[in-house]
C-alpha cells in the first residue's frame, strides 16, 4: 500500500511548502472562479459604462449581461467542477500543482481580457451596422 502524501500546502506564487496547512485544489479553485467573476463583472461594467458616457451601444449593457450568463459562469462552473470531482487524496495532490496553474492562467486571461474583447467586438458590430 502506498504511502500517504503529506497535507502541506503550495501558495499560489511557488511551489514551497508550508507546514502546517493542508492542501486542498478543490478549494484553492473554488476561491479563483469566484474571484474571476468577480474581476470580469466589475470589468465589464467598467468597460460597458466608459462605452456608454460616448453616446454609442445602448443594448451593450444587455448583451453584456447575457454572454455573462450564457457563457461565462457555466464555463466556470464546469472548470470548477473538474477540480471538485478529485478525491480528498487527489485534491492534496501536490503534483497538480502545474495542471492548477495552467487552469488559473486560462480563468484569468478569460476574466481580465473577455471584457474588452466583447467590447471591441460590439463596437465593431456597431459601425457595421
Amino acid at each position: 500500500m502506498p504511502k500517504a502524501l503529506p497535507r502541506t500546502v503550495l501558495s499560489d506564487t511557488d511551489a514551497h511548502a508550508r507546514p502546517g496547512r493542508s492542501l486542498d485544489w478543490r478549494k484553492k479553485m473554488s476561491d479563483h472562479v469566484a474571484y474571476a467573476l468577480l474581476v470580469y463583472t466589475g470589468l465589464q461594467i467598467f468597460v460597458t459604462m466608459s462605452l456608454l458616457k460616448t453616446g454609442n451601444g445602448s443594448s451593450l449593457p444587455y448583451l453584456g449581461l447575457v454572454f455573462l450568463i450564457v457563457a461565462i459562469i457555466p464555463a466556470c462552473r464546469m472548470l470548477e467542477g473538474r477540480w471538485d470531482r478529485l478525491t480528498d487524496g487527489q485534491a492534496a495532490n501536490p503534483e497538480l500543482f502545474d495542471a492548477f496553474r495552467k487552469d488559473c492562467a486560462a480563468l484569468w486571461l478569460c476574466a481580465i481580457g473577455l471584457p474588452f474583447v466583447l467590447t471591441a467586438g460590439y463596437k465593431g458590430l456597431e459601425a457595421l451596422f
